[in-house]
């Protein structure tokens, strides 16, 4: 089931996407439930009634979560490729290729953005802006010390991220959360669906700029799979529901290239991920 948030003037709506038909059945939710977009279906132990529905195009999505109750929960070098391309770089000197253990990191939660929206890039702060395509993980039910075993009872669904980063930030301040958190660098979307549509051990990610093919790989390929990921974290913090957690980009990213193809105004990332959709967002320079 693919669930999007969205609104219709004003008002902020949830409901069921049926793309075979073009539209959207909105839940009969109050409008503070609403607000907090699929978090409203997270934590009900049965779906609410649903309403007339609705065309989609006569809708705005919205991010699933449009701003998430805690930060982002997200994963680095989680595909060896990537690992390696990092490497070379020359970003980070003396890393290990590889990691041993996950790479864990943040974003805020006002960074979150919906398809559609542009990603601003401000030259003023940054001139190193790079993409990463990365399925993110929704937590569905809370838990602490989880097992591997246990770990996907815990999830409610998934949805796309785009973990965009200033890498200059990034190398900067030493540690990543500037340059991962400024305003409008987590896309999101375009809905999230239930954890049953995808298999998250065999799903495609592609990641496309201005229409060429920059990314392409398979959960597969994740050197820490979803439940080692969810077992990690928990291990002393406490998953809530409405937890996200982005699993890490495959290799194809900017910092790549040599030299570096960082993103620039006007430029369009569209991400990919079989079973869940497409996310497309254009990059606008900041005006002052």
């Amino acid at each position: 089931m693919r669930i999007a948030t969205f609104s219709i003037g004003s008002e902020r709506r949830v409901g069921i996407v049926d793309l075979e038909n073009g539209l959207v059945v909105p839940f009969d939710l109050t409008s503070a439930e609403a607000r907090e977009g699929i978090l409203a279906i997270i934590e009900r132990p049965t779906l609410p009634a649903t309403l007339a529905p609705i065309a989609l195009d006569q809708v705005t999505l919205e991010a699933p979560i449009p701003r998430p109750r805690r930060n982002i929960f997200c994963v680095g070098k989680n595909y060896r490729d990537h690992a390696r391309e990092f490497s070379r770089s020359g970003f980070d000197p003396g890393a290990v290729d590889i990691p041993v253990d996950p790479i864990i990191f943040s974003k805020v939660p006002d960074a979150v953005i919906a398809t559609g929206a542009p990603v601003v890039i401000d030259p003023h702060v940054s001139t190193a802006i790079d993409y990463e395509a990365e399925l993110a993980v929704i937590i569905g039910r809370a838990g602490r010390g989880i097992t591997a075993t246990d770990a996907l009872d815990h999830v409610w669904g998934y949805t796309i991220i785009n973990d965009v980063t200033a890498r200059d930030l990034q190398q900067r301040h030493g540690q990543w959360l500037i340059g991962k958190s400024q305003d409008s660098f987590c896309p999101m979307g375009p809905w999230a669906v239930t954890r049953d549509e995808i298999d998250v051990a065999d799903t495609a990610i592609r990641c496309f700029v201005n229409d060429e093919l920059r990314q392409s790989a398979n959960t597969s390929a994740l050197i820490f799979d979803i439940p080692t990921l969810i077992a990690t974290l928990s291990a002393g913090l406490t998953l809530t529901a409405g937890d996200i957690i982005a699993t890490g980009t495959p290799a194809g990213v900017g910092i790549g290239f040599n030299p570096p193809r960082y993103l620039r105004g006007g430029d369009v990332v569209r991400i990919e991920i079989d079973g869940i959709g497409t996310l497309e967002n254009r990059c606008a320079e900041a005006t002052r």
